[in-house]
């Protein structure tokens, strides 16, 4: 027996192999922009951490960057400080630097899931290009709207500055075309709303309130938002972010953090050895916590994330909740609480889920996803696109003429690039002048670092939120509504979560700033499906909000690692030989994937 098991095990590692290697591995294009513009210091990559020029911001020396790259393509962590070229700190404030985060992440394997390398994102939007000149305008407009909240992206509630940002978008050349490739939800007239804009692309996302409810209320008393976790509560409460407080709207400071300087630990004495394990609250935060409010307490929480934080706690949440699991197999994990045997919903086991189907095995898959799809993301940031942070593609457009006279190869295109998001732009510098009396075109950040210290495309939060919420997908019913349980069982009187029979269709909001949910009751109920593929969007869509993303970051990224989690559950399913075992989840394209021994 122990050498059958044995021989049956080795068994299916070979099939899980051979249906790795049987996957169609892509052909890895980007678009023409890296080589396009190396005549100008490839002033379209993403060249942070390097030394760059003073006056026009892109990088100083070539040569640097493309020791850059060589150290990319090459694979190996050591070069990156013996062959690489980095600035010192010239100034008085001393600031740490801040080292590329995991360069060499996409050519390690994994042994279970598709291959880093397996998997992939088409070209990013390139210079010239209406798409990306949409797109940049988008996270300036986001820049300017952080401080509105988000009660205010509803239909008949927008404010004045979300109207004129709504109407700015509406009428730039990409909206007139009609969004061709990466969809946007829109109204019937194809025009971005004070209810649709913002959100993201998939079914549900436009439905209700801006965010997803797994981001505000609990798993016990939604209304306490608080989370299960054991002998302890997880708190949905975040830090409050200072209001109106920006950051990187003078050059001096662009420059300083462009050239890999962590402002966030500059010369302070003895100060200065403070904080430096982990990732730590900075001087942005007033000091009190509330419901997720506006863009900027998004962009907070996005900030200090765990990546996977938010599907686990929704995982969580649902649990808690009494939420049903996939039909597919819900009489395997002894959904005793949740189908009512005496109703003929289900069949009353001896034997229920645990370690097999049930809590522990979600919140493992869940979780686990999240290292692949950061593997794979890693190789399509460095290995494939190397592409700039908006932060950097807003120098550009500030110092749009001066880098056209410097490259007269360019033919005028960042000046062009100017032009395309002039509108947007004219407002961005009387945001700026106003805020720190200087007129420029440079993005106000949320965050005084700006980005993180990898290239923008894909989307490591978006990759993850893509990879984590399919799997949350596949275990519970998305078919499912939120509000109020109809039942006759009085235990369960008054029972608020996503069942398939509700006594009256609801959602919480915060009100009074924040300090508290309050309950609304709606005529059209908001669906599991769309409070997932919301939650996704919300994670990966609050990172444009902090000036760190694009659009298509998010939209191309999610995707992938859907695609992600799918493979690796075609392999988990191999490991169930007995029962049937079948997951049917709903895609971000409106499609339906079904997995399983069935």
């Amino acid at each position: 027996m122990p050498k059958d098991r044995r021989q049956a095990a080795h068994r299916v590692r070979v099939e899980a192999a051979e249906l790795a290697r049987e996957r169609t591995h892509p052909k890895h294009e980007a678009n023409p922009d890296e080589q396009r513009y190396a005549p100008a210091h490839y002033a379209m990559s993403f060249t942070k951490g390097l030394e760059h020029d003073p006056g026009l911001g892109v990088v100083a020396q070539p040569a640097d960057f493309e020791n850059f790259r060589f150290c990319i393509d090459e694979g190996f962590i050591e070069p990156f400080t013996s062959r690489v070229r980095v600035p010192e700190d010239q100034s008085e404030l001393k600031c740490r630097r801040r080292q590329w985060e995991a360069p060499t992440a996409g050519v390690v394997y994994d042994l279970e899931g598709p291959d880093a390398q397996a998997v992939t994102m088409p070209p990013a939007p390139e210079l010239g290009s209406a798409e990306l000149a949409f797109e940049m305008a988008e996270v300036y407009e986001l820049a300017l709207i952080r401080d509105i909240p988000f009660t205010k992206f509803s239909d008949g509630q927008a404010t004045q500055e979300l109207t004129d940002a709504i109407g700015r978008l509406n009428h730039h050349e990409y909206a007139q075309k009609g969004y061709p490739g990466r969809k946007r939800k829109t109204d019937v007239a194809g025009k971005l709303t004070d209810q649709n804009v913002f959100r993201g692309s998939s079914p549900g996302v436009e439905k209700g309130p801006y965010l997803s409810q797994f981001l505000w209320v609990g798993s016990g008393q939604p209304d306490k938002g608080l989370i299960s976790y054991g002998a302890q509560r997880i708190n949905q409460k975040v830090p409050i972010a200072t209001p109106h407080v920006d950051h990187m709207q003078i050059w001096d400071d662009w420059l300083q953090v462009q050239n890999g300087f962590d402002v966030n630990h500059c010369g302070h004495g003895e100060n200065n050895k403070e904080c430096s394990k982990g990732q730590e609250l900075t001087d942005d935060i007033a000091g009190d916590n509330r419901f997720i409010y506006t863009p900027r307490d998004l962009a907070t929480y996005v900030h200090f994330d765990a990546l996977y934080q938010a599907y686990l706690n929704a995982t969580l949440i649902l649990l808690g909740m009494g939420t049903p699991f996939d039909p597919g197999f819900a009489s395997l994990s002894g959904m005793r609480d949740m189908y009512n045997p005496a109703k003929g919903s289900s069949i009353d086991r001896n034997a229920g889920g645990f370690a097999l189907y049930g809590p522990p095995h979600i919140l493992t898959l869940v979780t686990e996803v999240a290292t692949r799809a950061l593997k794979a993301v890693r190789f399509q940031k460095f290995n494939n696109h190397l592409r700039l942070r908006p932060e950097a593609l807003a120098a550009r457009v500030a110092k749009a003429a001066d880098l056209d006279a410097c490259f007269p190869s360019l033919c005028s295109a960042f000046t062009d690039f100017r032009a395309q998001v002039g509108k947007t732009v004219a407002v961005v510098e009387k945001f700026n002048d106003d805020a720190v009396e200087s007129k420029t075109a440079l993005l106000p950040m949320a965050f005084a670092e700006g980005s993180p210290m990898h290239p923008t495309y894909g989307a490591g939060h978006a990759t993850v939120a893509g990879a984590c919420t399919t799997i949350v997908k596949a275990f519970f019913d998305t078919g499912t509504v939120l509000g109020h349980l109809d039942t006759d069982d009085p235990c369960a009187d008054g029972k608020f979560g996503f069942f398939h029979k509700i006594k009256s269709a609801n959602y919480y909001i915060p009100v009074d700033e924040g300090k508290k949910l309050d309950i609304q009751s709606t005529t059209c109920p908001l669906t599991l499906e769309g409070e997932l593929n919301k939650l996704a969007a919300n994670i990966s869509i609050g990172r444009n909000m902090a000036g760190v993303h694009y659009f298509s970051d998010y939209y191309d990224s999610l995707r992938m690692g859907e695609e992600i989690a799918i493979g690796m559950l075609e392999e988990q399913a191999l490991c169930y030989p007995t029962d049937d075992f079948v997951l049917s989840l709903p895609t971000f394209d409106d499609k339906q994937v079904r997995i399983g021994r069935k």
